[in-house]
């Protein structure tokens, strides 16, 4: 299913440099991935409902309750660098001289 230029164009995006036995073995393995895939495709899924936890999860998540916040000149106190009220950051344009 999933031939060389197809895992060397997947490589290359990545960035990863891959030698000729890992590009053989990626292929091998991708494909058997995709008929996995493939392969839940043909279960019939009707009247099953989707899940997003394999348990109930119950409190999971604190209540999103409006608190309020830390005076600015507290959060300021432990900045190594303020600007005008804020955090001071390099620029990421800018050229070291």
């Amino acid at each position: 299913m999933i031939d060389r230029d197809q895992v060397l164009h997947v490589a290359s995006l990545a960035r990863l440099e891959l030698s000729e036995t890992e590009i053989d073995r990626m292929a091998s393995e991708l494909s058997n991935v995709l008929r996995h895939i493939e392969k839940m495709g043909e279960l019939d899924l009707d009247g099953v409902q989707a899940t997003t936890h394999v348990i109930d999860v119950v409190n999971a998540l604190r209540a999103d309750e409006p608190e309020p916040c830390l005076p600015v000149e507290v959060v300021l106190a432990a900045a190594p660098d303020e600007v005008s009220g804020g955090f001071g950051v390099p620029s990421p344009v800018a050229k070291d001289d």
